[in-house]
C-alpha cells in the first residue's frame, strides 16, 4: 500500500515526489505543536504559500548544503596556507579556485533569503518572505558577507601590493566563519541512523584535530617567516635557507612542530630560538593549561549530557536491529519498529509531556483548553456537549505522535482508549480473512475507538496511521466519568453516537422511531430503545430500561427492540431485554417474532436463548415456528429448526402441524422435506372434523406420500403417530404400523447381524459440564422413548419424568426418532435448566 510523500509543510522535500515511507524520511519530519492540525503551519504564522520559498528539508537544498560544506572545508584549509606560505597572491589554478568559491558563497547568501526556517519557539515552518529576510539580516547576513568579500583583491586595488597590508590579511580570517556549516553538517549526520554513529563521531574529532594542527603549523611558520633574523628561528636553526626549500619540506616541518607542541611530547631537534618565539610559547602554553582544563571539564559535561540521549537512542536502535535479525522478522516489521523508536526519540526531545506534568492543574488545564479544546469540540461525538464536561475530558487527554503504517487499534480488539485525530490521516481497514480493504480515511477531528467505549463491542475495523499523525488519547473510563458527571450531556453524546451509527450503517430513522417519526429529523434522534438496540449498545440499553422504559414498545412496523437485536445478532442486548421481562412472542406487521428473526439470520445461540424463554410462556412455540416456515415454504429455515431439536410434528396454537400447513399452502418442496424428516401423515391429514381429507391446494398426492415414506424408511426409521384416518390407514397397511416398526427397532427383536445404535448418556447440562463431572454411560438405544427413560432412571438414578433430554448443543429432544448412532445425550432436570437460564443472564449483567 503506497502513499504520497510528506509535503514541505510537514517536513519533506519538494523533490521527493510520491513514494513509500522509509527511514530516510524521519530526518525530514517536522513535528507539529500540540493541537495544531496538519496544514496549519502557515496559518499560525500569517505566511503565504510562496512557491519561491525553499524548504530547508528539501532534498535538492540538502544536496546544495552538502556541496557548500565541501567548499567551506576547502576555503578554511587553503586560506591559512596562503597567508603563511605564499608571499604573493596565489596564481593560476589556486587563484581561479578562490574566485569560484567566493562566487558560490555569494550565491548561497542570495539563496538564503528564499529558504524557510523552523521557528525555535513554536517548531513551525516559517514560509513568510518578510520574516525570512528580517531574520537573516538580523543574524548571519553581515558575517556571511564579510567572510565572502575578497580582501586580498581590495588590498591590491588600494596599495597596489597584495600581501604587504596585515590588516587585509587579518580580515581574511573571517572566512573561518563559514565553519559553522561544517558543524551543522556533522551534527545532522550524528542523528541520522542510516550512518554509523561511532565512525561519524571519529571523523568529526579527526577533522577538528587535523584542522587545528594545520592552523597552528601555518601560524608557527608565519612567525618564523616574518622574523628579521631568520636563522634564529625554530626552522632557521635546522634549515638555514628554509625559504629556498621546497614548499612540501616547509609545510611538513611546520606540521611536525605543531603536533609535538600540541601533544606536549617534546620538541626534539626543533625548539624556540628567539625571544619572540619563546614569549609566544610561554603565553601559549600557560593559556593552554587553563584552556585545556576548562575545555576538557566543560566539553566532557556537554558531550556526555548532550549525547547521552543520542547514545541511548543509538544503543536501542542497535538492540532492535539485533532483535530483528536474530528472530528473522520481515522487513515491514523492522521498518515499523525502527520508525516508532525514531519518532519516540524525536518527540521526547521536545519535553512537552514532562513539562505539562510539572505544572499545576490550573495552568495545565489552561494549556489543554487552548491546545485541544478547539479540536475536541468539533468532533462529532462531542457536538453540543457543555464546556464543563469537555474540559474535564480534555485535561486528561494525552497527546501522542504515531509514525506512518502503525496499527493503533486492531480489528476485533476491544481497546481501552478513544483516539481523536489532531493532524495526519488514519485509515479504517477491514480484513475479510484474505485481503485488506480501506473503507474510510479519518482526517483532522476524526475519532475512533468510541464504538467499544459506548457499545461494549470489539472494533470491527483496524485503524492504521497513513501519515505521521498526532492523536489525542482518552481513556474509556474518563469518557464514562464525564458522561456520568452530567446526565444531560450523556444523552447528547449518545444521540450523536446513534446518529453517526445510523448514517454509517445506512439505516432509515423512520424505521426506528415508530409512528412519531415525523416529529424528528436526522439532526435530533431520540434515545429510545429501538435506536439503541439497532447500534448494539447494551450498556445504554439497560440504563434506559432501568429508568422505566417499556421493553415491548414497537415501531410503525410492529418491531420491538428484541426483534432488532435478534436479527442483528446482538446477544448482550437480547439478554438485557430478557432480564427486564420483555415479551418474546410479540409479532411484527409481517407476523415475525424475535425467534423467527434469530433463526432466519442464523444466529443460533440467540435462538437457543429465546427458545428456552418462549417455551415457558407458550407451549406451542415450536409448532408456531415450524408452521410459519412451512406456510412460507422456507425449507432452509425448516432444516435449521429441526437441527435445533424441535419436534417435526409440533402443533401450533390452532392445532396444525408443519406438514399440514405446507400442504394447505401448496408448498410441495416443504411437504416433501417434512415427510422425509419424519413428519406424521396422520396428523397432517386431519382437517379439524376428523374426515382425514387432503387439503385442496396440495400438489402432493397420497401415492407420492407413500413413496416418500418408503424412501424415509430405507434411510432411517422414524415413528409415525397412529391414527384412524382412512388415508393414513391405507399407507399403514402397505408399509406397516408404527407399533410394528418400533417393535422391530427394539434390541430384543433384532437379529445378531443387525447393527444396534449406541448412545452415551450423561448427567448434567452440556454447557456446565467439565472434566471433573460424573462419567456417563454407554447404552444401546431402545425403540421407544418410554424404554429409553426407563434406562435413564436405572443407570443415572434420576426421575425421568422430571428431566429433559438434550444434545450437546443444548437442544431438547422429545422423540426417539431424532436420535442417531453415537449421539451424546445429557439428562437435565427442569430445576437445573431454569437455574442455568437465570445464571446465563446474570453472568452478563450481575445478580
Amino acid at each position: 500500500m503506497k502513499r504520497s510523500g510528506f509535503d514541505s509543510s510537514s517536513g519533506s522535500g519538494g523533490g521527493e515526489g510520491s513514494g513509500s515511507f522509509n527511514l530516510r524520511n524521519l530526518s525530514k519530519l517536522i513535528l507539529p505543536p500540540l493541537g495544531v492540525p496538519a496544514g496549519g503551519h502557515a496559518q499560525h504564522h500569517g505566511g503565504s504559500n510562496d512557491k519561491r520559498v525553499i524548504s530547508p528539508l528539501d532534498s535538492r537544498y540538502r544536496c546544495w548544503d552538502t556541496f557548500m560544506v565541501v567548499l567551506v572545508a576547502y576555503s578554511a584549509w587553503v586560506y591559512p596556507f596562503e597567508v603563511a606560505f605564499m608571499n604573493a597572491s596565489p596564481k593560476g589554478g589556486l587563484e581561479v579556485a578562490d574566485i569560484v568559491v567566493d562566487l558560490f558563497f555569494a550565491v548561497d547568501i542570495v539563496l538564503t533569503f528564499f529558504v524557510a526556517y523552523i521557528d525555535s519557539t513554536t517548531q513551525l515552518l516559517v514560509r513568510d518572505r518578510r520574516r525570512i529576510t528580517m531574520r537573516y539580516l538580523s543574524t548571519f547576513f553581515i558575517m556571511d558577507v564579510a567572510s565572502t568579500i575578497p580582501f586580498e583583491g581590495l588590498a591590491y586595488l588600494v596599495t597596489g601590493e597584495v600581501r604587504e597590508s596585515p590588516v587585509f590579511s587579518l580580515l581574511g580570517i573571517l572566512r573561518l566563519w563559514r565553519l559553522r556549516k561544517v558543524k551543522q553538517f556533522f551534527t545532522r549526520l550524528e542523528k541520522d541512523i542510516r550512518f554509523n554513529y561511532f565512525w561519524i563521531r571519529c571523523a568529526r574529532l579527526i577533522a577538528v584535530t587535523l584542522f587545528l594542527v594545520h592552523c597552528a603549523g601555518c601560524l608557527y611558520y608565519l612567525i618564523a617567516d616574518r622574523y628579521p633574523q631568520r636563522e634564529k628561528t625554530w626552522i632557521g636553526a635546522v634549515i638555514p635557507d628554509f625559504q629556498e626549500a621546497s614548499l612540501w619540506i616547509r609545510y611538513t616541518s611546520s606540521v611536525y612542530w605543531s603536533i609535538t607542541t600540541m601533544t606536549t611530547v617534546g620538541y626534539g631537534d626543533m625548539h624556540a630560538q628567539n625571544t619572540v618565539e619563546m614569549i609566544f610559547n610561554i603565553f601559549y602554553m600557560l593559556f593552554n593549561l587553563g584552556l585545556t582544563a576548562y575545555l576538557i571539564g566543560n566539553m566532557t559535561n556537554l558531550v556526555v549530557e548532550g549525547t547521552r540521549r543520542t547514545m541511548e537512542f543509538r544503543n536501542s536502535i542497535r538492540a532492535a536491529s539485533s532483535f530483528v535479525g536474530r528472530n528473522h522478522l520481515p522487513p515491514r516489521l523492522k521498518q515499523q519498529i525502527l520508525a516508532y523508536m525514531c519518532l519516540k526519540f524525536r518527540a521526547e526531545s521536545l519535553n512537552q509531556q514532562q513539562l505539562m506534568d510539572q505544572l499545576p492543574k490550573s495552568i495545565c488545564k489552561g494549556i489543554c483548553e487552548y491546545l485541544f479544546l478547539p479540536v475536541v469540540k468539533d468532533v462529532y461525538l462531542f457536538k453540543g456537549v457543555s464546556r464543563e464536561v469537555l474540559l474535564l475530558m480534555v485535561t486528561k487527554m494525552k497527546p501522542e505522535y504515531i509514525p506512518p503504517k502503525e496499527d493503533v487499534i486492531v480489528q476485533n480488539e476491544a481497546p481501552d482508549d478513544v483516539y481523536i485525530v489532531v493532524s495526519g490521516e488514519v485509515e479504517a481497514v477491514y480484513f475479510d480473512g484474505e485481503r485488506e480493504q480501506v473503507v474510510a480515511t479519518l482526517g483532522t477531528r476524526g475519532i475512533f475507538g468510541e464504538v467499544s467505549a459506548l457499545s461494549d463491542r470489539p472494533q470491527g475495523l483496524t485503524f492504521r496511521t497513513r501519515t505521521l499523525s498526532q492523536l489525542l488519547r482518552l481513556r474509556q473510563a474518563t469518557l464514562r466519568e464525564g458522561m456520568q458527571s452530567k446526565p444531560e450531556d450523556s444523552v447528547v453524546i449518545i444521540k450523536n453516537f446513534l446518529k453517526h451509527q445510523i448514517e454509517m450503517h445506512d439505516m432509515k430513522v423512520e424505521d426506528l422511531l415508530g409512528e412519531d417519526a415525523g416529529e424528528y429529523d436526522h439532526g435530533n434522534i431520540p434515545c429510545n430503545l429501538l435506536t439503541v438496540a439497532a447500534t448494539g449498545n447494551s450498556s445504554f440499553l439497560e440504563d434506559l430500561l432501568k429508568v422505566g422504559m417499556d421493553p415491548d414498545v414497537g415501531d410503525s412496523k410492529g418491531r420491538t427492540a428484541l426483534h432488532i437485536a435478534a436479527s442483528k445478532g446482538y446477544e448482550e442486548c437480547v439478554l438485557v431485554l430478557l432480564k427486564h421481562a420483555c415479551n418474546v412472542n410479540i409479532k411484527d406487521a409481517q407476523g415475525n417474532t424475535a425467534l423467527w428473526n434469530a433463526i432466519a439470520a442464523r444466529h443460533h445461540k440467540i435462538f437457543n436463548i429465546l427458545y428456552h424463554f418462549a417455551r415457558v410462556s407458550s407451549p406451542h412455540a415450536a409448532g408456531d415456528l415450524l408452521c410459519l416456515a412451512a406456510r412460507r415454504g422456507d425449507v432452509d429455515t425448516l432444516r435449521e429448526l429441526l437441527k435445533h431439536g424441535l419436534a417435526v410434528d409440533s402443533e401450533d396454537h390452532d392445532g396444525a402441524t408443519a406438514l399440514r400447513a405446507a400442504l394447505a399452502e401448496g408448498h410441495a418442496d416443504a411437504a416433501r422435506f417434512l415427510v422425509l424428516s419424519g413428519a406424521s401423515v396422520d396428523k397432517a391429514n386431519l382437517d379439524g372434523s376428523g374426515s382425514g381429507s387432503f387439503p385442496r391446494q396440495t400438489t402432493v398426492s397420497p401415492d407420492e406420500l407413500r413413496e416418500l415414506m418408503q424412501k424415509r424408511e430405507l434411510a432411517h426409521a422414524v415413528s409415525i403417530v397412529d391414527s384412524t384416518s382412512p388415508a393414513a390407514a391405507a399407507v399403514v397397511r402397505e408399509i406397516g404400523s408404527p407399533a410394528d416398526r418400533r417393535k422391530a427397532r427394539a434390541p430384543s427383536t433384532r437379529s445378531d447381524g443387525d447393527h444396534c445404535p449406541r448412545v452415551s448418556i450423561y448427567k448434567g447440562h452440556p454447557f456446565v459440564r467439565n472434566p471433573s463431572s460424573e462419567a456417563g454411560k454407554l447404552i444401546n438405544l431402545p425403540g421407544t422413548m418410554e424404554a429409553f427413560k426407563a434406562i435413564i432412571e436405572e443407570k443415572l438414578k434420576v426421575d425421568a419424568k422430571k428431566t429433559l433430554i438434550m444434545n450437546d448443543e443444548g437442544a431438547e429432544i422429545d422423540s426417539i426418532d431424532v436420535i442417531r448412532d453415537n449421539d451424546k445425550l445429557f439428562i437435565v432436570t427442569e430445576e437445573e435448566e431454569h437455574m442455568r437460564t437465570v445464571a446465563l443472564v446474570g453472568s452478563v449483567y450481575g445478580s
